[in-house]
């Protein structure tokens, strides 16, 4: 049995944008990539530093995978045709179809898992909306690059159409016109809003002579876009490249599949199609009825249920700041200072922490402080011991400082339904360019928008054009260790100032919520600063590492 998609919502080629190749082109492309027509392809017969290298452009490009490929990686010399050639060479004589009946033994027929933890493949998922990425990115064990907001800009078409997706549901519905001329709108003002907001940063902040025009240029750039991509909608085209294992991809499937949501069931059967071709084993039980279907049937009904309870909760919702901690353990330096002890004695867990109750305050926080060590930069972290107790914050922030936020999947985090409830931020530099009616009016519209869709076709496909502006709320749950890692990168000079501003709040309330100053003196490396051009000097330091390496600045643009 093959999952199969509500036949009235099923997708056809022309809703993904088919890049044009020739056909020398497509020669070369099909010997590296599972399919040269579709937005979903795994990357097959390339050195593993190339399918890295190819990901990490992701980030920083407009460009799909395959012609990134063409231009830039194919005919490099250190990385060539002549690496490639030699790893399609190594795959000769492998014997392909004995690896597979083992592994159809040993992972179909007597369901050990972790079999399937042992083989990889880089997946490329591109055009998918800025919803659907979201949950691409949700397995923890998995490795995610995805197109960032923060240094392009998304004012240019791809196939005749600005870069947003048109989800079926609305595309047959009798919305479908004012949904495409929202959104059509929205980018028609993104991309009018640029030059002033350009013209904006630079007079405010001149070019320094020692800055070449590059760094200069790269930094307000980054300026623009982290103001102008709160105009965004939700159904802004994205891409993401995906390095997982086999288990990790059928798990993505099966959530994908049981979605309501019609382009995460789609995409969901495109990723299924495109990792039969390179890891078919891993992926048999998908549409078995008594395994995978059973599953999928599992999460959708599971969902279902959820969702008809929370719609019969009816609470005021009242004024609440944007970052809540809601719980803590007031005993936490304690626990931490007795698992600190742990591992350098024989005592067992609760005789160290009784020894340590009867230390003072003082004496805890040395043993704190010896564990976190004298740290010299913020990746030097502490161990396990700070895993002992941890943080739960409730947080309100716009749409697009979520999108960075949910990224660190390893502590758990948990979001709802993207709306228009809460309101929308206003970047201060909108009233500063006179550009305050035009925001406001498309915020107004696209809130008129999504009350039409979600009382016509429910409040999930009304996501779609609910711009990044608007604050979702969702949660984040995290141990002591993995607040030192998210606080002191997500408060770094170059960061968001959005984001920097929910994680210093985190850091205060840790400092003076929880009384926990030990814990919150140890992340030494919060940075409370304010900086006009956030990303300058990491643009300083790069064009200085690539002058050190003989590299020439690459274009802007």
């Amino acid at each position: 049995m093959t999952p199969t998609i509500d036949p009235q919502l099923t997708f056809t080629p022309s809703e993904y944008y088919e890049e044009p190749f020739t056909d020398a082109e497509r020669a070369v492309l099909d010997r590296f990539f599972t399919t040269t027509t579709g937005p979903v392809f795994a990357l097959i017969n390339l050195p593993e530093v190339v399918k890295g290298a190819l990901f990490s452009r992701y980030s920083r490009t407009t460009k799909s995978i395959r012609r990134l490929f063409l231009d830039e990686f194919y005919e490099v010399p250190e990385i060539g045709i002549e690496a490639m050639a030699t790893t399609m060479a190594d795959t000769e004589g492998v014997n392909r179809r004995k690896a597979e009946d083992l592994y159809q033994r040993v992972f179909t027929d007597y369901g050990d898992d972790s079999v399937a933890q042992l083989g990889s493949v880089h997946l490329a998922c591109e055009q998918a909306s800025n919803l659907l990425t979201k949950a691409l990115e949700w397995g923890r064990l998995a490795a995610y690059l995805e197109q960032s907001t923060r240094y392009m800009f998304y004012d240019q078409p791809i196939g005749g159409r600005y870069r947003y997706f048109i989800p079926p549901e609305i595309a047959a519905s009798n919305l479908a016109d004012p949904y495409v001329e929202t959104m059509d709108a929205i980018f028609d003002a993104y991309g009018s809003l640029t030059p002033a907001m350009t013209k904006y940063y630079e007079t405010l902040f001149p070019q320094d002579p020692g800055d070449s025009d590059f760094v200069y240029k790269s930094t307000i750039r980054a300026k623009v876009c982290d103001d102008l991509r709160a105009m965004l909608p939700a159904a802004t085209l994205s891409n993401v490249g995906i390095n997982a294992s086999g288990q990790a991809y059928e798990m993505l499937i099966m959530r994908l599949l049981a979605h309501p949501l019609a382009e995460y069931r789609h995409y969901g059967s495109l990723i299924l199609t495109e990792l039969r071709k390179v890891i078919p084993a891993f992926l048999r039980r998908v549409d078995m009825p008594d395994r995978g279907v059973a599953w999928i049937d599992f999460l959708s009904a599971t969902a279902e249920r959820m969702q008809t309870l929370g719609d019969a909760v009816d609470l005021p919702i009242g004024d609440r700041p944007e970052v809540t901690l809601v719980e803590w353990d007031p005993g936490a330096e304690e626990k931490i200072a007795a698992a600190a002890l742990y591992a350098v004695t024989d005592l067992p867990d609760d005789a160290l922490r009784h020894y340590v109750g009867n230390l003072d305050a003082a004496s805890r926080a040395r043993i704190i402080a010896a564990y976190v060590g004298d740290r010299g930069n913020r990746r030097h972290k502490p161990g396990r011991a700070m895993e002992r107790v941890g943080y739960r914050f409730d947080v309100l922030c716009d749409y697009g400082i979520f999108r960075d936020l949910q990224r660190h999947r390893l502590l758990t985090l948990e979001w709802q339904r993207l709306g228009t409830l809460h309101g929308y931020i206003v970047p201060p530099s909108i009233p500063d360019i006179g550009a305050d009616a035009v925001w406001r009016d498309i915020m107004e519209r696209t809130a008129d928008l999504h009350g039409r869709l979600t009382a016509e076709l429910g409040a999930e496909v009304a996501q779609y054009v609910v711009p990044f502006a608007y604050r979702i709320r969702f949660y984040m749950d995290m141990n002591v260790r993995e607040a030192f890692h998210l606080l002191e990168l997500r408060t770094v000079a170059g960061g968001h100032p959005g984001y920097r501003r929910v994680a210093q709040e985190m850091h205060r309330l840790i400092r003076d919520k929880a009384g926990h100053t030990a814990l919150a003196d140890a992340m030494r490396f919060v940075d409370y600063e304010d900086y006009g051009l956030e990303r300058l000097e990491s643009e300083r330091r790069a064009a200085a590492r690539r002058a050190a390496a003989g590299i020439a600045d690459p274009e802007n643009g």
